[in-house]
């Protein structure tokens, strides 16, 4: 693991950044391509798969500073202008983004959230590889044979074995990612994608967070991602309850743009 991969003058590789960005490009060309066999709009999946990486990153970098607020009244330019984010903060904001472009241009929401969700899910395993090299979202120390020691200039603790809980989430990610791919090609209701993305992401982010070192807030014994996993368990159940009742697919997208927008 290198946090920088090599240097040309003074612009440096971080092996965190083009991991990112390699997760996007393949994220996008996904969705692109799968939009193309669902009779939707590569251009359009092009767009929000733009909106959602501006945005995302937006909304990850705020849930971060609110996560680290003392530090940030202490030293404002620090916190921003560091490398934390925090996924589930990218996912909320991308996701509120694309529905108002979606409300805008007039566009079926649900129809590309479920084409959009499998290229999030490889986009963030993508990620989390990028942590693992950067040492970030580390484990709790361990004396099991799966320890990994980071070495000194890593965000993690140099010596001493962690769980290497970035790279069970990278490849819980792109489990997650081959599981809405099959269901996909088999879900009879417009939202059945976006929602199981939700419960198995929300499920899993719960189970790692027991693994991490945390140092943000939370209430009680749950850390914030922990809470946000409740809520995101909890929409993907009442997505599913409501895809169930409604009498086809487009009047739950109907019901869905008339109740929220």
């Amino acid at each position: 693991m290198r946090v920088d991969l090599f240097s040309i003058g003074k612009f440096t590789v971080h092996s965190y950044g083009l991991l990112i960005a390699v997760g996007v490009v393949l994220a996008v060309i996904m969705a692109m391509r799968r939009a193309e066999k669902k009779d939707l709009s590569g251009e359009v999946a092009l767009n929000m798969g733009i909106i959602a990486v501006i945005f995302g990153f937006l909304g990850a970098k705020i849930l971060f500073v609110l996560e680290s607020f003392e530090a940030f009244l202490e030293d404002p330019l620090s916190v921003l202008g560091s490398s934390g984010f925090v996924v589930y903060g990218g996912i909320i904001i991308g996701v509120v983004a694309i529905v108002l472009y979606c409300r805008i241009k007039r566009y079926s929401f649900f129809r590309y959230f479920d084409l959009l969700m499998p290229s999030v899910a490889l986009g963030q395993a993508f990620g989390r590889l990028g942590c693992f090299c950067a040492g970030c979202c580390y484990g709790k120390e361990t004396d099991l044979a799966w320890g990994v020691v980071f070495p000194e200039g890593s965000f993690a603790p140099a010596g001493v074995p962690l769980v290497p809980t970035q790279l069970i989430s990278s490849a819980g990610d792109f489990a997650i990612m081959a599981i809405l791919l099959v269901f996909s090609k088999k879900a009879k209701k417009v939202g059945d994608v976006g929602a199981l993305y939700l419960l198995l992401y929300g499920i899993g982010r719960f189970s790692v967070e027991f693994l991490r070192q945390n140092e943000q807030g939370g209430f009680g014994p749950f850390t914030t991602a922990q809470l946000i996993s409740f809520a995101a368990v909890a929409a993907s159940v009442i997505l599913f309850i409501r895809n169930r009742k409604s009498r086809n697919a487009e009047n739950y997208q109907e019901e869905f743009h008339s109740i929220w927008l």
